[in-house]
């Protein structure tokens, strides 16, 4: 058994969270665990976190261990606000002051952006973070793959998870989550700054060819589509100069109109995710260091590369926090 000191026990359902992934114990509490946004509270990705857990089964000590060896200690002001949230309180002063920073600080969208938005459910926020942090990250990926950006045969080593590079934690990918500008761009969108980032992961999209198949994902929705569906973002961070044939983000543009609209009461019962719609998709291209969001009733997913060079991306999100979704899953 490992001994830990970190002062993890008493986080709101951390114990929960263990309890529930290993099977150890009982999770000892009535309500659900809210898992992501737990998870993004402390900087762990869900990916390496379930999978740890799963894998390991570790005993308490040892996941407390663990997280601290890959965090470190919680964020005091991030806790501080998480606690208060679950509790049902007021955020904190300090909070409540970062909230009103952000509400402050200039637009980001101009008209067009916001009318894009209101049209397509995707907008593009310029600049969200300079080239030079955006090649930082790009760099740190290359490091990871332990791939040459100018040698092809590099680029297609052994993966399992696709296209999806499941690293979370680097000083060069918290940039972007730190970034005063794409929070205002968030605040924009949802009218509020009550929101929390993600932890999320890194993508690489090489060409198709050389026995390179494109694994998807294809189009697909991620949360519920059982109505009413909150309003939520998702987004994509591009590392490099992206365009329209590189593997960039493909979308059914609008497609949050039609949903309003009863499409899914329209099918009769048919499944709404084996509906093909590749027919209507398009592609979302931009320049390094762009962030493209999208509303997430919007049907999205990466497009096969049919360019000479890869993608390079970070999933980069901020979203309200909330109690996971116990509905039936549509």
């Amino acid at each position: 058994m490992v001994e830990s000191t970190a002062p993890f026990d008493q986080i709101r359902g951390l114990r929960g969270l263990w309890a529930l992934a290993t099977r150890l114990d009982s999770p000892g509490e009535a309500r659900p665990v809210p898992i992501r946004t737990l998870l993004d509270m402390l900087g762990l990705g869900l990916e390496q976190t379930m999978s740890m857990l799963g894998r390991e089964r570790p005993d308490w000590p040892t996941f407390l261990a663990w997280i601290e060896a890959t965090v470190g200690a919680p964020d005091p002001a991030r806790l501080a606000r998480y606690t208060a949230w679950y509790d049902g309180a007021e955020p904190p002063a300090e909070e409540r002051a970062r909230q009103a920073a952000v509400m402050a600080v200039p637009p980001v969208f101009d008209a067009d952006d916001l009318a894009r938005w209101d049209r397509d459910g995707v907008v593009v926020l310029r600049e969200a973070i300079t080239r030079d942090e955006a090649a930082a990250i790009a760099d740190h990926l290359w490091s990871i793959l332990a791939a040459d950006p100018g040698d092809p045969s590099t680029w297609y080593g052994p993966r399992t998870n696709g296209i999806m590079i499941q690293h979370f934690q680097h000083p060069a990918m918290e940039v972007p989550r730190r970034s005063e500008r794409m929070a205002k761009g968030f605040a924009e969108l949802y009218g509020h700054a009550d929101l929390i980032v993600s932890t999320d992961r890194l993508s690489f999209n090489p060409p198709i060819g050389s026995g390179f198949t494109f694994p998807g994902p294809h189009l697909h929705w991620d949360g519920n589509l059982t109505p009413p569906i909150a309003f939520e973002t998702q987004a994509i961070l591009y590392l490099t100069d992206t365009a329209a044939d590189q593997g960039a983000l493909q979308v059914v543009p609008g497609f949050h109109h039609r949903l309003a609209d009863g499409w899914i009461a329209s099918l009769n019962g048919a499944d709404p995710r084996t509906v093909d719609l590749s027919a209507e998709a398009v592609t979302v291209p931009a320049g390094a260091g762009d962030l493209v969001i999208w509303r997430h009733e919007i049907p999205h997913g990466a497009s096969a590369n049919r360019s000479d060079r890869p993608r390079l991306a970070q999933y980069v999100n901020h979203y309200p926090m909330h109690w996971p979704d116990q509905r039936r899953w549509l």
